[in-house]
């Protein structure tokens, strides 16, 4: 290098004489573009009712927030997905790991409420004594009553799930119902006793539905489609127990059984809390003796009354198997 010539000076400011201008704003021009204002009237005296009709058009709707679009009949792929993926994603977020499973009927209430049902009937009847229709329903209330001890039961389970693992901030197993009140709603009331998260899955019907107060916020889903919400029951599920309930849980209680006998999913514990109810509402010996299931099928459940004896019995399964029930 030549002595008497200047040093190169690169430095960005001063490359070839340009000067390196400062970034845009992300968002904001000083100049707008020629598209953020419309046509004005008087350029064209109809251009403001054509924009407007154009912009109130379905066509211009953007397609994720066109409901009308996404509740079309060929359109049901997405919906699908997104009924999958939503909880899928939240679970994972909030760190939901594995779940107990709980159903049963949405009829059977705290003992209270039961209780002050059949209070409510007597004085009735008492009034109308011929009334037949007033007499059966007192009966089926005495019966609901009996079964409200079914709402202590479950909200002691889900105080005992609650406190599983490292304690009520143990997120890796949680109790997830159905989302509704009566049996569902205590299980999720006893895991919010103990200040645990645990997980409603709602659906939509036609009829308006309301989960019950104590899922946590967060973790309350509201399906589209049944069959995505029975994926997810099943998908992080440990064990699934029913308690005394109408066809919501026969139908979940015998798609899981069926699951299980075929092997489609790796079998789990299936407990039917109040043997006298659930042998009255199904034979499993009299479809054993008519040959239309296995001997070994009537093996893939197993009846409780108290909750120490279905968390016992869980836990007893799993020792069994050779395989934790909580995984770290």
């Amino acid at each position: 290098m030549d002595e008497k010539s200047p040093p190169e000076d690169n430095s960005p400011a001063q490359g070839r004489g340009r000067r390196i201008p400062e970034p845009a704003h992300p968002h904001v021009r000083h100049e707008p573009l020629p598209w953020h204002r419309p046509k004005p009237a008087h350029e064209d005296p109809d251009a403001p009712l054509r924009i407007e009709a154009i912009l109130s058009g379905p066509g211009y709707r953007q397609a994720d927030q066109d409901v009308d679009f996404l509740n079309r009949d060929d359109t049901r792929g997405l919906r699908l997905q997104l009924d999958y993926l939503k909880p899928e994603t939240l679970l994972g977020q909030h760190g939901i790991a594995h779940t107990i499973v709980v159903f049963g009927s949405t009829r059977v209430p705290e003992p209270a409420a039961a209780r002050s049902r059949v209070e409510t009937l007597q004085r009735a009847l008492a009034e109308s004594p011929g009334d037949g229709r007033k007499r059966r329903q007192l009966a089926i209330a005495e019966r609901i009553l009996a079964k409200s001890r079914y709402y202590d039961v479950a909200r002691e389970f889900g105080r005992l799930v609650g406190n599983a693992g490292k304690g009520p901030a143990d997120s890796r197993i949680v109790i997830m119902t159905g989302g509704g009140p009566g049996v569902m709603e205590a299980a999720n009331r006893g895991a919010d006793d103990v200040g645990a998260q645990s997980v409603g899955l709602n659906i939509n019907l036609p009829h308006e539905q309301y989960p019950n107060p104590y899922i946590t916020p967060d973790l309350c889903f509201r399906f589209h489609y049944f069959a995505l919400r029975k994926l997810h029951f099943l998908l992080r599920a440990r064990a699934l127990v029913a308690f005394p309930g109408g066809y919501g849980t026969f139908d979940e209680l015998f798609e899981t059984l069926t699951l299980i006998q075929t092997r489609k999913i790796r079998p789990l514990p299936v407990i039917l809390v109040g043997e006298k109810y659930w042998r009255q509402a199904f034979d499993v010996d009299f479809l054993v003796d008519e040959g239309v299931i296995d001997a070994e099928d009537r093996d893939l459940f197993w009846f409780a009354e108290s909750a120490e004896d279905i968390w016992g019995g869980i836990a007893h399964w799993y020792e069994a198997s050779g395989e934790p029930l909580i995984p770290a």
